[in-house]
């Protein structure tokens, strides 16, 4: 019995036809309250997104719109970052900006917003960008804007509070530690699964996996005829950054020896680390691809989102995949690799046996486990390293994917262009 039927039923899928993901470029990602820190994810999805019009040679006068997110407003300009994304990266004035957000989803939401604009019509090339600041969340209150009353005076951590689901009453790691329970998946699994994916990603690092993917972070200053200024600086007097920060040699002994985070399997380990970067891809037309001679990573086929209950949210890609695939009339065995945001280890391996998914074709140069995960910019990274490991590994089909607080999935599926 498919316990999951109906989410696949009603999910929402589109389908595309010769639309293309040209490339991407990301920041390297830093651990909370590191050197990025001081960044705003304005900033970071500009220095990306002008990365990457550097990488492709795309002018970015040829961008038609940018789609643009950030899930925390870690700044107060926050509402004006995809026009800022767009305008500080040389996007002329008059094209529009748009701002997405579907939580842990909201990089795929970009990209699939995109394909939906170009398949309107809309436009022929368009920026999809995205910024996170874990650091910059802020110590809030949502109750004063009348004034303070005796003892009733409440600040609290957003970075923290955002984590509680209020609908079932309980926190993202307490429905990773549901789906560990329904799945029977154990401390030592979970930790294996943990070990494998900062492995993983110190390989691909020291292979050079990464090289053509994050750009370094200098400090920089930004002009914009007639506006004012922005810029990047780096904390801790540091002049240049260009690593993932989080990623270090995790072995079992070592993992093996946290405390639970959440009273049962996740501890700080095993769940997706908590960072800040920005990243950025283009999403251009057929045509435009062609009468530029660009060579894009891969054509983008399809793309799925579903709702699943709250309680067990880290479920959503299962679901998505299947609905995606159905749509498609594939079979899981069509599909080479898969890259699946690791939000919690537990999530990740129901995600696994729910599907039948062979671990082998999974994440293959890491995860966000080792590498972070910034919450709107991990869609945007793991279709791009699709697209990438693709090519790189002359395979035909990928699916990126990832669950989304609430209770939603979301998938993308990619041909590799070779």
């Amino acid at each position: 019995m498919n316990r999951f039927a109906d989410a696949e039923q009603h999910a929402q899928v589109g389908q595309y036809d010769d639309i293309w993901l040209v490339d991407g470029r990301r920041t390297p990602f830093a651990d909370l309250s590191g050197v990025l820190r001081d960044v705003s994810p304005t900033d970071l999805g500009i220095y990306a997104a002008r990365a990457l019009c550097d990488a492709t040679g795309v002018p970015a006068a040829d961008v038609d719109a940018v789609v643009a997110g950030s899930v925390a407003q870690a700044s107060f300009d926050a509402y004006m970052l995809p026009r800022h994304i767009g305008l500080y990266s040389g996007v002329p004035q008059s094209r529009p900006a748009l701002l997405v957000h579907r939580l842990c989803g909201t990089g795929f939401e970009a990209i699939l917003t995109a394909a939906d604009q170009i398949t309107l019509g809309r436009a022929k090339v368009v920026l999809c960008a995205a910024g996170e600041s874990m650091s910059r969340n802020p110590v809030a209150s949502y109750t004063h804007r009348a004034g303070f009353r005796m003892g009733q005076v409440e600040f609290k951590d957003f970075l923290w509070e955002a984590l509680l689901d209020p609908a079932p009453g309980i926190n993202m790691g307490q429905t990773a530690e549901n789906l560990a329970q329904q799945y029977a998946v154990s401390r030592h699994e979970a930790d294996e699964f943990a070990a494998r994916s900062f492995a993983n990603a110190i390989r691909a690092w020291d292979e050079g996996y990464y090289d053509d993917e994050v750009v370094p972070v200098h400090n920089v200053e930004w002009t914009l005829d007639g506006y004012a200024n922005r810029g990047l600086k780096l904390a801790d007097r540091a002049t240049e950054f260009t690593r993932d920060g989080h990623i270090r040699p995790s072995p079992m002994d070592v993992l093996s020896r946290l405390r639970p985070a959440f009273g049962g399997v996740q501890t700080g380990g095993n769940s997706s680390g908590v960072v800040d970067g920005g990243g950025a891809v283009l999403v251009a037309r057929g045509d435009y691809v062609r009468a530029h001679g660009l060579k894009p990573l891969a054509r983008i086929v399809a793309g799925s989102v579903v709702g699943v209950p709250p309680e067990i949210m880290g479920i959503g890609p299962a679901p998505a995949i299947r609905a995606l695939l159905q749509h498609q009339g594939m079979a899981l065995n069509d599909i080479a690799r898969v890259e699946l945001n690791e939000a919690f280890a537990a999530q990740c391996i129901a995600v696994e046996r729910e599907l039948g998914l062979d671990r082998e074709r999974l994440n293959r140069q890491g995860g966000s486990t080792a590498m972070g995960h910034p919450l709107a910019v991990s869609g945007i990274r793991l279709t791009h390293t699709l697209g990438r490991q693709l090519q790189r590994e002359q395979q035909q089909f990928g699916i990126s994917t990832a669950c989304a607080g609430g209770g939603q999935g979301i998938a993308v599926l990619l041909e590799n262009a070779g």
